[in-house]
Formats: structure tokens, C-alpha cells, sequence
């Protein structure tokens, strides 16, 4: 319950889609106006289309005319960030609808509590990142282990506010860390069972096949709202991380200690080779965006820890939030190819039996 006992629970947005019904319920939402849109129904009269956020999920608001806030509403800038208290009904169809809603703007601390996230996400990037960093320092070859450092030095602030895709999987603020973590720790357990896999290789491929996200999937650093731009749309995220590879290395080979990679096995432009196969192949098909197919082990293996990683990431997002059609039949999520099914409970054993006394 909310400090305030007269005040109605204070809800995430996706805390919010959980628990309504057909039966209206007193909650309260913070959130960012990522748009505002003025449209008109059938019948010719107007209303807006506000869509919120609070970094984790988003919510269409749709306010008619002659809703007493249909005038604030249309003031309502983008960036704008407030709180909605209402009576909220899941309408179905058309979403959540707030009646009798009550509308206020954030003060300066509400904002920035909401842009830092929940406890659990902010205890959680920080545990990913620093998982991240502790897998970094602990490759074995100088080379991969100083880009990697001096990757995270340089862009870490940044790394931490990317997400990793616009919409279909850990499209929120910090996404791109929890894709990241996850997917190393799938690669270690991976190169473990497969020890011919150079996993120093991928460790950092893991580390850099997205790189070029920050500079396509990056929120501003005081919003929700991650804003486009001419780099993302007209090169994408695999050209601009090799760029961004490449760049790195060269600073490494103006340092002194470059000076001791000399004599080092395999070679050093072979390593930077391989790493850059990885961030060009991890789409894995020419289809799916790939400018070229995996032709090593290591590409292969970390094409599918990447795809895996994701379609686990919609599998979770769609029991979280999706529609059930059936007794354990959730809609589909785009882009899986089929309707969601509740997956087996893992087994627990019974209780030992107690003795029978004699």
C-alpha cells in the first residue's frame, strides 16, 4: 500500500495490466508522454491518443471529448512526465481504460525516482553490470581484455541506458545490460560444455555484437524516449559496431603495452578478424540482416545464444502481459510464430514420508 493510505495504490505500468479486469480498480500510474496524437472517431469527433511509459512497458491512454481532462490532455507535450489516478477498467479490446481520472505533474524527485527504475531493475543492472566488468577482467587474452576494458571506460554510462531493441525483446532502459549478461552467462556455461570454443572470443563477442546499439537504441539521458537518428536508420547497429571495434583497436595499438602483443599467438589482426566476424554474423542469415553468414564455430555458437536469449526474453514478456485465450493459451507475440502455451512446472519431490512409529 502506498504511504498515503487515502491515496490508491501507486502501480507500474506492467503491475497495472496484471491486475485489471472488467471490474474497475482504484490505481495509480507515473509515467512519460512518449506521443500525443489528436484523431477522430467515427462519428467525427475528436480525441487524443496519449502513449506512456515508465522505461519498463507502455500503455495507449485515449481521452474523449468531454472528459473533464479532455482539455489538459491536449497541453500534454511529449516528454511531458505525470501521474494518472483513476478507476481502471481492461476494456478488452481497446486496452485499459482510467475513469474518473485524475491527472498531476511529476515533481523533479518523482522523475528522477521513476527514470532510476523499481528496486528490483536497479538492483538488478547493477548486478549485470557488474557481472559484465568481472567476466572482462577475467579474460585470459590482453588484447580482447583491454578493448573490452577500455570499451567499458569510455562508453559504460551509455552501455547502461541502451536497450537492445526498439520493441521485440528487453526494449526498455538498461536492456541492452541484461541481454549482455545473460548472454555471457550462456556462453561460458556453452564454452564449458563445448571446451574447443575459445571463450575468450566469446566473452567479448557477446560484449560487442550489439555495440553499435548505443548509437541506435540509446534513451536520452533524462527520458523514456529513445530518440532516432541519421547513423541509426541509414547504417544500423552491425556496421557502426565493427566501426566502433575497429576504432577502439587502434587506440589500443597507440599504447605502450601494444608493444608486447607483437609476438602473441594467434596473431593480433587475426583476433580483431574473428571478433569482427562475430558482430557481423550474429544475425545469422543474410534474411534477418546479416552482411555475412557464420563461418566459425564461435559465430554459430553465439548466433544462437543471442537468438535464444531473445526469444526467452518474448516468451517471458508475453506470459507477463499478453492476453489469455485459453486455459494456459496466450496470444501471439510478434515475432514468434505461434500462439504461447504455459510451460511445464519444473517437478518437485513429495515430502519424505515420516517413520511409523513402531
Amino acid at each position: 500500500m502506498d504511504s498515503d493510505d487515502s491515496l490508491p495504490d501507486l502501480l507500474t505500468l506492467a503491475q497495472l495490466k496484471q491486475v485489471a479486469s472488467t471490474q474497475p480498480q482504484p490505481y495509480r500510474v507515473q509515467a512519460q508522454v512518449e506521443n500525443s496524437s489528436e484523431k477522430q472517431t467515427q462519428q467525427g469527433k475528436p480525441y487524443y491518443e496519449i502513449k506512456l511509459t515508465d522505461g519498463e512497458e507502455s500503455l495507449i491512454w485515449r481521452i474523449f471529448d468531454g472528459s473533464p481532462l479532455f482539455l489538459d490532455a491536449s497541453k500534454l507535450a511529449r516528454q511531458a512526465w505525470i501521474e494518472l489516478g483513476a478507476q481502471w477498467v481492461d476494456t478488452g479490446k481497446y486496452g485499459l481504460e482510467p475513469k474518473n481520472a485524475v491527472m498531476r505533474t511529476l515533481t523533479s524527485d518523482e522523475m528522477q525516482l521513476l527514470l532510476a527504475g523499481t528496486e528490483e531493475s536497479r538492483q538488478r543492472g547493477l548486478q549485470d553490470y557488474g557481472e559484465i566488468a568481472t567476466r572482462v577482467a577475467a579474460l585470459q587474452d590482453p588484447r580482447l581484455r583491454g578493448l573490452a576494458d577500455l570499451f567499458l571506460q569510455k562508453f559504460g554510462e551509455r552501455f547502461r541506458r541502451t536497450a537492445a531493441a526498439r520493441k521485440n525483446h528487453h526494449a526498455r532502459r538498461g536492456g541492452l545490460v541484461e541481454h549482455v549478461a545473460q548472454m555471457m552467462r550462456s556462453a561460458a556455461a556453452i564454452c564449458s560444455a563445448y571446451p574447443q570454443l575459445n571463450e575468450d572470443l566469446m566473452i567479448a563477442g557477446v560484449l560487442f555484437h550489439d555495440c553499435g546499439k548505443l548509437w541506435e537504441n540509446a534513451y536520452a539521458d533524462n527520458s523514456f524516449t529513445m530518440p532516432y537518428s541519421l547513423n541509426g536508420e541509414m547504417l544500423g547497429h552491425i556496421p557502426m559496431g565493427m566501426e566502433l571495434v575497429n576504432k577502439l583497436w587502434r587506440e589500443l595499438l597507440d599504447g605502450p603495452e601494444s608493444q608486447a602483443w607483437v609476438h602473441l599467438e594467434p596473431a593480433s589482426e587475426m583476433v580483431r578478424l574473428h571478433l569482427l566476424h562475430l558482430i557481423g554474423s550474429h544475425h545469422g542469415e543474410y534474411a534477418f540482416g546479416a552482411p555475412v553468414l557464420p563461418k566459425t564455430p564461435e559465430a554459430v555458437a553465439l548466433h544462437h545464444v543471442d537468438n535464444i536469449d531473445a526469444k526467452l526474453e518474448m516468451f517471458r514478456r508475453g506470459y507477463e502481459t499478453g492476453n489469455e485465450l485459453g486455459n494456459g493459451i496466450y496470444e501471439r507475440v510478434f515475432p514468434l510464430a505461434a500462439n504461447l502455451v504455459t510451460p511445464l512446472s519444473k517437478f518437485t519431490a513429495p515430502p519424505a514420508a515420516e517413520p511409523t512409529p513402531q
